[in-house]
């Protein structure tokens, strides 16, 4: 079962790449984004992880990242009351489907409750390393080329006060989201396991 998901994982964020690439005919930019960045890493660890095992603070640091990108999209992007809303032309499009919805989707069920690891809550800090670099990475780009790849990050727009507080916020919201994932993580891994005990007494034949 793990190496079912971990193979529709990996399989939905590449597939998700090439339809983008399919849809802005092979523009290079679009892997400025953290949408594609991240999908690339879920992609990477869940091949890997199919192949031999991957240690669980690297594959719930990818499984962060891709339910970051599904819930800024969803929650900020493109919803209409969101202060960042943008209009997408490609917001029906397959590649954003699987990158946005699908993907996350699949890295969340993956880990929460196919593999059910138990990891150390200070994880949730450390992982936060990818998103800050991240950060730091956009802002300097942008300083360079005018534009930012994200509105809640766009010092032409924010400047510099509003930007450092909406990074702020991300970071706390990020934080909170990868404890998330530890605590229900192991919330569900003693009611599964506590579950599959029972099915074995009560039916140690396994018939």
């Amino acid at each position: 079962m793990r190496v079912v998901f971990r193979a529709l994982t990996a399989l939905s964020a590449v597939s998700g790449i090439v339809a983008l690439m399919v849809w802005n005919h092979g523009d290079l930019t679009s892997f400025v984004y953290f949408t594609v960045q991240s999908a690339l890493i879920i992609a990477a660890v869940s091949v890997v992880a199919v192949l031999r095992e991957v240690p669980a603070w690297i594959r719930g640091a990818a499984t962060l990242y891709s339910c970051i990108t599904g819930i800024v999209y969803h929650a900020l992007l493109a919803n209409p009351s969101s202060p960042f809303y943008q209009v997408d032309e490609g917001a029906h499009a397959l590649h954003n489907l699987l990158l946005h919805t699908v993907t996350p989707i699949l890295a969340a069920v993956t880990w929460l409750i196919v593999e059910r690891e138990r990891v150390r809550w200070w994880y949730a800090a450390a992982w936060l390393a990818y998103p800050l670099a991240y950060l730091v990475f956009a802002l300097v780009r942008g300083a360079f080329v005018h534009e930012y790849p994200y509105p809640f990050i766009d010092l032409n727009k924010l400047g510099a006060l509003g930007v450092t507080e909406t990074s702020l916020g991300f970071t706390v919201a990020f934080f909170l989201l990868g404890l998330l994932l530890i605590g229900v993580g192991v919330g569900l891994r003693r009611v599964l396991t506590r579950s599959d005990q029972d099915a074995r007494v009560e039916d140690p034949a396994g018939v």
